[in-house]
């Protein structure tokens, strides 16, 4: 991984999220890398039932990708998210085990969104990202529509919900936790310049 030659990585700036093992990061550093800011990961184990997460959520498919794209895009202040990137997304074969959900509030507005990505029955399913429409915050609408990523990975067969975000979203973590993932301790990617 240390050596673009070899072909796993690239030449020019690169991040990984490598184990938190003192021997990889000692070797990481060794060759140049630098640690990033530290991240959150967080679980929920998907053994017993899901709770209805109190908001109408849809399932997104084609013709819906612009609903889902402009949630996205007004979540993220850099968001470039069009319905066009979402048909690219949805037709690769990741896509298969995944699904986008959107909240909607009591007046039929979009008002958050989400992607979960399962890995199979019986393993652990992912939810990224998970997003919350700038004029919409603060009303519990992030929270719900984790619950629902929880319930359709459920759905789909995954045995724990894990999510990740930048340690320093302090609002995200509490928003995960309040929907029922228990925190996990910090990691840190690791990155070499360019």
């Amino acid at each position: 991984m240390a050596e673009p030659g070899r072909g796993v990585l690239m030449k020019g700036k690169a991040f990984v999220e490598a184990p938190s093992g003192p021997l990889v990061q000692d070797l990481l550093c060794e060759n140049g890398w630098i640690s990033d800011e530290p991240w959150t990961p967080l679980r929920r184990d998907l053994t017993d039932p899901v709770e209805d997460p109190g908001v109408r959520i849809e399932v997104i498919g084609p013709q819906k990708a612009y609903v889902r794209a402009a949630v996205q895009r007004a979540s993220f202040q850099s968001s470039t998210f069009t319905d066009e990137h979402w048909h690219a997304m949805a037709a690769g074969l990741p896509y298969t085990g995944a699904r986008c959900l959107v909240a909607y509030d009591d007046q039929g507005n979009a008002v958050a969104a989400v992607s979960v990505w399962s890995a199979g029955p019986g393993k652990p399913g992912l939810l990224e990202p998970m997003g919350v429409h700038r004029e919409h915050r603060g009303h519990g609408y992030g929270t719900a529509v984790t619950v629902a990523a929880a319930a359709a990975l459920q759905e789909l067969g995954s045995s724990s919900a894990i999510v990740c975000t930048p340690s320093s979203h302090v609002g995200a973590v509490a928003t995960y936790k309040s929907a029922g993932f228990r925190q996990l301790p910090a990691n840190r990617d690791q990155y070499r310049d360019a």
